[in-house]
């Protein structure tokens, strides 16, 4: 493995008196839900399992902190701390996502003609067992034809009417930006002129790599990558809407959705672990490494835009993957849902320490 392990106490985190971490007990809840009534989530590389996880899930039942040092002292009974750091000593890094509110309309017309879609039928899963000689290894999905499993049409090809007539539109936006930025979150809710809400999450993807936009837009002098962000780089598609395609179709990767209820507007939506994300304490990671369920606490020192001007220092819960969130010090950070949650996702880009909090029962394993 290319990172390395350190046992530390609760108090060598740095901040960790300061924060509370009591939204994550009904978290631990919702965990408890999933593996125990649907199924526990993949072991990822380092080791630690569902089964692991599964004694704080069932405390968190009776739990009821009325302090954050109440609920400081319920992680402290049940896990140990270890310092996470790669082989070469390079530190993690955390960006952030969130779930953007989309005004939409069930049928197009002269305002709302830009379609979020549903799953082709003819797109499949790929996997060793189905994949053609000499495909590119990195597909997960392809199209099934006539001739066999083919790779899909990509975002270009889509958004120039490849789906089109075959009743997979689920909504219709008013722009490219909105369907766009919904595709690279994952999700999104759904305001319909009625005021109905509902939400859309991820299906599947047209297997194309993702590539992101704002790196191409640095590479040709169009953003100053000291200053780049998702408003950025809006606002430069907004003022060049005959370049804005060209850019679009360089990330070639397209999503599907599924519909779902908002159950509880205060939660974000139902991400990779089969759980709802908790705002602000909602991490993704690479799954290839961590097991959906663990407790994470980040510090960095320069991401004070979150936390009202203060370092950031808090207990999350890794409940999510990405694409683009690869390396066992690599994290994405779920800030809620609508404008204010993606202004604060929008600039974060920072070094962060990250500290696994392992169970007790497993800690053993990895002194």
């Amino acid at each position: 493995m290319d990172f390395s392990l350190r046992p530390l106490a609760f108090d060598a985190l740095p901040g960790w008196t300061e924060d509370d971490p009591t939204p994550l007990i009904a978290a631990l809840r919702r965990c408890h839900r999933q593996v125990s009534t649907v199924k526990p989530h993949r072991t990822g590389a380092l080791g630690i399992s569902s089964a692991d996880l599964l004694p704080a899930y069932e405390a968190s039942l009776t739990a009821a902190p009325n302090s954050g040092a109440e609920a400081r002292a319920f992680f402290e009974a049940l896990f140990e701390p270890f310092q996470l750091s790669k082989s070469d000593g390079s530190p993690g890094f955390v960006t952030a996502f969130y779930e953007p509110v989309v005004p939409v309309s069930a049928t197009p017309d002269g305002v709302f003609r830009f379609p979020f879609y549903r799953r082709p039928d003819d797109l499949v899963d790929i996997n060793d067992t189905n994949r053609p000689p000499g495909f590119d290894p990195g597909f997960t999905f392809g199209r099934e034809s006539e001739d066999g499993v083919c790779e899909y049409p990509d975002r270009q090809a889509i958004e120039q009417g490849y789906l089109s007539g075959r009743g997979l539109e689920i909504a219709y936006a008013r722009s490219k930006e909105d369907v766009f930025f919904a595709h690279v979150q994952g999700a999104a809710r759904l305001v319909y002129p009625n005021g109905t809400t509902t939400r859309i999450t991820y299906a599947a993807k047209s297997g194309h790599p993702f590539s992101a936009i704002g790196k191409l837009l640095i590479d040709r002098g169009d953003i100053d990558r000291q200053t780049v962000s998702m408003q950025s780089i809006r606002a430069w598609l907004t003022a060049h809407p005959e370049q804005a395609d060209e850019v679009y179709w360089h990330n070639r990767s397209f999503i599907f959705f599924r519909e779902a209820p908002v159950e509880d507007a205060d939660l974000g939506p139902i991400a990779a672990a089969k759980v709802a994300l908790e705002p602000g304490r909602s991490l993704a990671v690479d799954r290839l490494i961590h097991t959906f369920g663990t407790p994470f606490f980040l510090a960095s020192d320069s991401l004070t835009s979150i936390d009202d001007g203060k370092p950031f220092r808090k207990l999350m819960l890794a409940l999510d993957t990405g694409s683009a969130i690869v390396g066992p010090t690599r994290g994405d950070i779920f800030t809620g849902s609508g404008d204010h949650a993606g202004f604060l996702a929008g600039a974060v880009r920072n070094p962060a320490d990250f500290f696994i909090l392992i169970p007790k029962t497993a800690a053993p394993r990895y002194r």
